[in-house]
């Protein structure tokens, strides 16, 4: 008898492995992210919920989930083999819809706790023999996040049924759940209807525990006295078809407890069949290793598809990133270039600023020349970041993966912003020249406002201001004007860089805040080949 594996060796690799899932993050809208997104919920779901506690305690008891279609009859089906009302039935559900899980009264402590659904509330319920007992309130009214939890003795010891929310509900939050609940399961069962049977919901769930190899039984429920020879063949034609002809099905007629209002159990003969197929899972050591060792090795085995896929998405996000950023860092860096490439050839000095210099000093004074200049420059500035934002606009335009991030538009701060930075430069600038005049020893020393506005006239000019290099050496000597026009470019280079990088930053920063890197697409490969070894 094949018996299941759970060496410490190969619960730490699942272990390192679900932290690395764990850990990747898929923000952009990228063509695969919801699919990728889904597999990753779907893995943690079944590592933290299924595999994990069922290696490290693998005589838990079996816990059996009942999913399906909205009224296909999964809480009625409960309740009739649990031989009493457990769980709310009838078509009409709650808003709020609460998993319920019955299991055998000496089984209580292995559910109680968070062994499986930790992120679950425990609610529990002592036995009620009344219809009372559904709900916190008599109403059902429990908490979405909460798993309400009862006894029954009728239950075969080491069995555990629960009743899922609807695959199909129209509350989102209620699918998401129902999905997550089914990967924590020994054995799904899919109840269906005669109805219902060749929906899309029920099938999808259908090839998906084929999948991954799990323990899968069906019900074909309500089915009329009439049609059922006919309808149980077609389904059985299907589910052959579907490479799922060897699952276990069972049909239960429709009965009228079938739409009791929630209060009807099915006859006892009805789900007979079903209960001893359950009670034989749990009660022959050889079947209930043989459904552990299948859905556990089926989910390990499934591993080797799902996380290169989900290594794979991790990787398109990096690469999409990467895009995204290569354009906001292309953009700024050619209009840094060009800023730059427009001071040599004088660009600075034009308008105003080359009037205030043309009547210097007869008609235009230091202050009025600096003010000149300084707004030239912050004009300049502007022009360049105004210019990287639509560069950028245009490749984001592109990029789906820029979907959700905000677009470059107009910013009535960035104005603000650049013109700040360029007082800051113009009153450091100013400090550099106060700061060689005192150390001249000239009498009378030259003016230190003269000298700022002729060294910034020299550094922003270009060839249009040569004559303002001979007149700053002309005040404070050749050696001085030579050290104060290198200090003084590198402040220009400084205070250019620090805008640009700053407006580039600040495009750059709700990206960078969604933290897309390459290393968890290796942490996943690297993880997943330690398990392999493990295996």
């Amino acid at each position: 008898m094949v018996t299941l594996d759970v060496r410490p060796q190969l619960i730490d690799a699942l272990s390192a492995l679900r932290d690395c899932v764990a850990a990747v993050r898929l923000p952009l809208p990228l063509a695969g992210a919801p699919r990728a997104r889904q597999t990753r919920a779907e893995l943690l779901a079944q590592l933290d919920d299924y595999l994990l506690p069922r290696l490290r305690d693998p005589e838990a008891p079996l816990l059996v989930v009942v999913g399906g279609s909205t009224g296909a009859g999964k809480s009625t089906l409960v309740n009739s083999l649990v031989g009493r009302r457990v769980s709310e039935a009838g078509v009409l559900r709650p808003t709020t819809r609460t998993p319920v899980l019955v299991c055998h009264p000496e089984d209580h402590h292995w559910f109680a706790g968070m062994r499986v659904l930790p992120h679950l509330t425990r609610v529990w319920l002592p036995q009620q023999e009344d219809d009372a007992g559904i709900g916190t309130d008599g109403t059902g009214a429990v908490e979405q996040s909460a798993l309400r939890i009862d006894t029954a003795a009728a239950l075969p010891r080491g069995l555990a049924l629960l009743d899922a929310p609807d695959i199909d509900s129209l509350v989102v939050d209620n699918r998401l759940l129902a999905a997550e609940l089914i990967c924590a399961a020994d054995v799904w069962v899919m109840v269906t209807t005669a109805s219902r049977y060749a929906d899309a919901v029920p099938w999808h769930l259908l090839r998906t525990a084929k999948e991954y190899d799990a323990s899968l039984v069906t019900v074909l429920d309500r089915v009329p006295h009439q049609v059922i020879d006919e309808v149980s063949r077609q389904y059985a034609a299907l589910l052959t078809r579907a490479g799922l002809g060897d699952v276990p099905r069972f049909t239960i007629p429709e009965l009228p407890e079938s739409a009791g209002a929630g209060r009807g159990l099915l006859p006892t003969t009805a789900v007979a069949p079903l209960l001893a197929w359950l009670a034989h899972r749990v009660q022959d050591p050889a079947a209930r290793q043989q459904a552990l060792v299948r859905t556990a090795a089926g989910v390990i085995d499934s591993l080797n598809a799902r996380m290169p896929e989900l290594a794979g998405a991790v990787a398109a996000q990096y690469a999409a990133a990467v895009r995204l950023t290569g354009a906001v860092e292309d953009a700024y860096a050619g209009e840094g270039d060009r800023v730059r490439r427009q001071l040599q050839r004088g660009a600075v000095l034009a308008g105003d600023a080359r009037t205030r210099w043309r009547g210097y000093p007869r008609d235009s004074s230091a202050r009025e020349l600096l003010d000149s200049l300084a707004e030239s420059l912050g004009a300049l500035l502007q022009c360049a970041v105004a210019a990287a934002e639509e560069r950028v606009e245009e490749a984001w335009g592109h990029e789906p993966a820029a979907g959700t991030l905000p677009m470059p538009g107009p910013d009535g701060e960035a104005a603000e912003r650049v013109g700040m930075a360029v007082r800051r430069w113009r009153r450091v600038l100013e400090e550099l020249a106060e700061e060689e005049v005192r150390r001249l020893e000239r009498t009378p020393a030259p003016d230190a406002e003269t000298v700022a506005a002729l060294l910034a006239a020299a550094l922003l000019g270009g060839r249009r201001a040569r004559l303002a290099g001979e007149r700053l050496a002309e005040r404070v000597g050749a050696h001085v004007a030579l050290r104060l026009r290198d200090r003084g470019g590198e402040l220009v280079t400084t205070y250019i860089d620090r805008v640009l990088h700053g407006e580039r930053d600040r495009r750059l920063a709700p990206l960078d805040a969604l933290e897309v890197t390459p290393e968890p697409q290796a942490e996943l490969i690297a993880a997943l080949s330690v398990l392999q070894r493990e295996r």
